[in-house]
């Protein structure tokens, strides 16, 4: 107990007019804050597109090309639903002015391989884009050529197979063009299924 009495007596009393014993701790306390705030990192923020408004349009206009020349595979498609059709109806302007030049799925192949793929001017997203619409054009020809092989006629397991396969590519040709036109607009690089490591080793 004398030993409590002893340490208490041995305390600094406060002031009133300074009830803070130890002042410069606020000071160390400012200084910190302001170490503190000086230290913070700038943080620059980029654009959330960096991709042209030019290259994005040219890409996504590319996989017009094969999605037109599948439009043929769809044609059981649409003679077993006919409501489908009312879907692509503002499509007869565009398709109509497509198939009213001569060899036009020609010109456009080559249009687009020889002029976009194979010119250096254009850039990598382009180019690549443009090359899987590419091989995606050249993957339609297969279908194609086994039909007209094999000749599977007009009734019976051959042909029905046939119906089953055309109709196959054409919905795999316009999830591919959906795919490839959003992305391209969005500013994204679409990677076809079967199609995009072909593409990239071209390009």
């Amino acid at each position: 107990m004398a030993s409590l009495c002893y340490s208490l007596h041995l305390a600094p009393k406060l002031s009133r007019k300074n009830p803070k014993p130890f002042p410069n701790l606020t000071f160390l306390n400012q200084s910190k804050s302001k170490v503190r705030l000086a230290r913070r990192p700038t943080i620059t923020r980029m654009s959330l597109n960096p991709t042209p408004a030019t290259d994005r349009l040219i890409s996504a206009a590319a996989y017009t090309l094969p999605f037109f020349n599948s439009l043929q595979y769809g044609r059981y498609l649409f003679i077993q639903y006919p409501q489908l059709g009312t879907l692509f109806d503002p499509l007869i302007p565009l398709l109509s002015l497509y198939k009213s030049v001569p060899y036009a799925s020609f010109v456009a192949f080559f249009a687009l391989y020889l002029g976009v793929v194979r010119n250096p001017s254009f850039s990598h997203y382009v180019r690549f884009n443009s090359m899987q619409a590419v091989t995606l054009d050249v993957l339609l020809i297969v279908p194609l050529l086994l039909t007209r092989i094999l000749n599977p006629g007009r009734a019976g397991l051959g042909y029905q197979v046939m119906v089953w396969g055309h109709t196959g590519v054409f919905v795999f040709s316009c999830l591919c063009f959906v795919y490839g036109v959003v992305w391209s607009i969005l500013g994204r690089t679409p990677y076809l299924p079967f199609v995009a490591d072909a593409a990239g080793r071209q390009v």
